[in-house]
């Protein structure tokens, strides 16, 4: 896990790569501010409430009060019955788990996976900064990459959407139960989890996808975990442009494709369908709601309506 790098010359490539670096972070900012303004205002307060209650203090019981709210202890040393008050922990823990391996880089569009994780992320982010919760951070591959603990302001947030941006890994592969056991063993108050990847679990696809399912029930048992799931058009179904090398961006591995081939197209697209919707299923059989994006198209509606069936869900 990295937690720092050492300071090395500063090169005009550098600096200018830094200031390209700002100047896009300063850009999401201002989308993401919009979209909280314009679309989450309410939403994310009334769905995710306190998750517990803090003792106040003690009064005299007074007729009508809940017995079972009688602090014994009090009661026996005053002589006076004593009940004790509580008020709702409102304060929150969201922890942000973003799959940032080889092929969050893709993208057959303008933006890649990665870019749209760190909008939805950032916008998840700033509703909870504007509702006086904590944010934290854990980028993962096949390993635990960087942990950033949960922290709040606005430098807090920036620094969670630059990182999801621009963190280089230092592995290319995805392991979701790993960095779910990190999660269970640094975070111990229940927390919100959104875990935010494309699921693309590699081979074997089966024994992957019971790994994952496991660590999953585990982590929802103690936690609020929702999926998101990023994806591309282009993992979906093939152009038709004739043979083709593909290279899987994490396992390395090249195959020649005949795009040309209607066989071939639809074969992949079959694959391709069969596998997205197993894993969203067996995600949604734990009880852990998904939230399916795809690269290119608006997500921000997907966003609004899982707010709204939680709340209808939660009132």
């Amino acid at each position: 896990m990295i937690h720092g790098k050492a300071s090395t010359p500063v090169t005009l490539e550098d600096e200018a790569r830094a200031a390209e670096i700002l100047g896009r972070v300063r850009r999401m900012e201002v989308r993401t501010n919009r979209l909280v303004d314009d679309s989450m205002a309410g939403r994310y307060a009334s769905v995710f409430k306190g998750r517990g209650m803090d003792f106040d203090r003690v009064r005299n019981y007074v007729p009508g009060d809940d017995v079972r709210t009688i602090d014994w202890n009090v009661t026996a040393r005053t002589g006076e019955p004593h009940i004790k008050m509580f008020t709702e922990e409102r304060e929150l823990t969201i922890l942000l788990m973003i799959d940032v391996s080889a092929s969050s880089d893709f993208g057959s569009v303008e933006d890649s996976k990665r870019e749209l994780a760190a909008e939805a992320a950032g916008v998840l982010a700033a509703s909870a900064i504007r509702n006086r919760d904590k944010v934290g951070l854990i980028l993962f591959s096949d390993k635990v990459e960087l942990y950033i603990p949960a922290g709040k302001g606005r430098t807090h947030i920036m620094r969670l959407i630059r990182e999801t941006l621009f963190f280089k890994p230092t592995r290319g592969g995805t392991d979701i139960a790993k960095a779910l056991d990190f999660a269970n063993q640094v975070v111990h108050r229940k927390s919100v989890i959104f875990l935010v990847s494309d699921f693309r679990l590699g081979t074997p696809f089966e024994e992957r996808m019971n790994q994952l399912r496991n660590k999953l029930q585990v982590t929802n048992r103690r936690h609020d975990v929702i999926a998101v799931s990023v994806t591309d058009p282009r993992e979906e179904s093939l152009p038709d442009v004739g043979r083709i090398l593909i290279e899987d961006a994490e396992s390395g591995q090249v195959v020649e494709i005949d795009t040309g081939s209607t066989k071939v197209r639809a074969a992949y697209e079959a694959q391709s369908r069969s596998r997205r919707e197993l894993t969203a299923s067996r995600i949604r059989s734990l009880g852990v709601d998904l939230l399916e994006f795809v690269n290119g198209e608006t997500w921000m509606p997907t966003m609004i309506g899982f707010f709204n069936s939680r709340r209808h869900r939660s009132g």
